[in-house]
């Protein structure tokens, strides 16, 4: 998502401090070595129109500076269920530590832009076009827009 006014790192710092607290994953520090290695991927269990993408890899990212991303699909594509979006490869801890505020946030854009799609897919040949409204999440209104922008909706203001 590229938009001057979203301050990605930021987002980032202040989702996981407060997804994972002052203790951490206390799961993954608990449980696992401090160097094992783990990859995966993440796939989508149904048909969406994806959004989120670089903001999932820089949760990522920010816990794992050596992390291996490979990115499949790109936001706004419309996506079967099971199709692999991107598949990563790191830090065991901290890949896990990250993966919770990375899907929810992948799932709640994905579920904004695909529901969008419906509706601008409802109105196709009408010559409608369908608006955003400021009925966002406080804190998150930048990136509802980008949303609804996936699914083919217009930024109202």
């Amino acid at each position: 998502m590229s938009n001057p006014e979203f301050d990605l790192a930021d987002f980032v710092r202040r989702v996981l401090a407060e997804d994972l607290g002052s203790g951490g994953d206390v799961t993954s520090l608990a449980t696992i070595d401090p160097d094992a290695r783990f990859s995966a991927s993440m796939n989508c269990r149904e048909a969406i129109v994806v959004a989120g993408l670089d903001i999932a890899a820089a949760f990522f990212r920010s816990l794992d500076r050596e992390v291996r991303i490979d990115v499949y699909v790109s936001d706004g594509e419309m996506l079967v269920a099971g199709t692999t979006m991107m598949r990563l490869e790191g830090n065991a801890r901290a890949l896990l530590s990250a993966e919770r505020s990375a899907l929810n946030t992948i799932q709640h854009l994905s579920g904004i832009a695909t529901l969008t799609r419906r509706y601008v897919d409802a109105i196709a040949g009408t010559g409608a076009v369908l608006l955003d409204t400021r009925k966002t999440l406080p804190g998150l209104r930048l990136l509802d827009k980008y949303a609804a922008r996936m699914g083919g909706a217009q930024n109202h203001r």
